[in-house]
């Protein structure tokens, strides 16, 4: 994997969870306040529902709340996620050079690509250990194929053992994409479970985050948010579809 700059930052672990709260929406308002730390985040939806873009808001709103982010992206290149990310006026330039961003791609900076990669090689990275958080999207196509019992025991002890260090994982999942035996260890462990759906309505794509679990909240959670992304606006939360 590569990154854009060789970045190194100090880790200093945050006691009371990583706030997302931004002045531009209220979505951290309607989702708990903080993601708890130590934990695990699974985010799931199939091909176009929305996974990097709720991803890249939560980095946005992290890094606005001084959390060092890791972000691991299989899908494109690091100046590709960059761009995506200014597309929608969420500016990382200040945050990479101060070091308390650092992108990796499988597809190197421009479009190097190393098909090879593999979760194991992401979680035994030296900037894993640099990060609050770690953000793997999408991380299903990381995913070891075929693991038997045991094998899918030792990958979440591996995971258990990373957040027990005081850092936490989110992992968008693509539930076409992965085995359904470890999806569904991964759903039954993670401390934040959001799902995400779409539904035609009247002519237009509604998008969800159902809240299917969410432990050690810092403020109320909803059950569902309705939301969109707006070129250079960003996020927005749809409060007419929040329940």
């Amino acid at each position: 994997m590569n990154s854009d700059d060789a970045l190194n930052f100090p880790h200093k672990p945050v006691e009371d969870g990583f706030g997302f709260d931004v002045e531009t929406d209220s979505l951290a308002d309607t989702m708990g306040l903080r993601l708890p730390n130590r934990s695990l985040y699974v985010l799931q939806g199939v091909v176009g529902a929305g996974k990097s873009l709720i991803a890249q808001r939560l980095v946005h709103g992290m890094l606005d709340n001084g959390v060092k982010v890791l972000v691991v992206t299989t899908e494109l290149t690091t100046r590709g996620w960059i761009e995506q990310m200014e597309s929608i006026g969420y500016g990382v330039t200040d945050a990479l050079r101060e070091g308390r961003l650092m992108i990796f791609s499988r597809f190197g900076t421009v479009a190097e690509a190393r098909p090879d990669v593999g979760l194991e090689d992401v979680l035994n990275s030296e900037a894993v250990e640099e990060a609050d958080v770690v953000i793997l999207d999408s991380a299903s196509a990381l995913m070891p194929d075929d693991l038997d019992d045991k094998q899918r025991f030792e990958l979440m002890q591996k995971l258990r053992k990373i957040t027990a260090e005081g850092r936490s994982i989110m992992l968008c999942l693509d539930p076409d994409e992965m085995n359904h035996k470890l999806l569904h260890n991964m759903r039954a462990s993670a401390e934040v479970v959001l799902d995400l759906s779409t539904a035609l309505i009247g002519g237009d794509l509604k998008r969800s985050i159902v809240v299917t679990r969410f432990l050690r909240a810092a403020g109320p959670v909803q059950t569902s948010v309705g939301w969109r992304v707006e070129p250079s606006m960003g996020f927005i939360v749809d409060i007419t579809a929040v329940s």
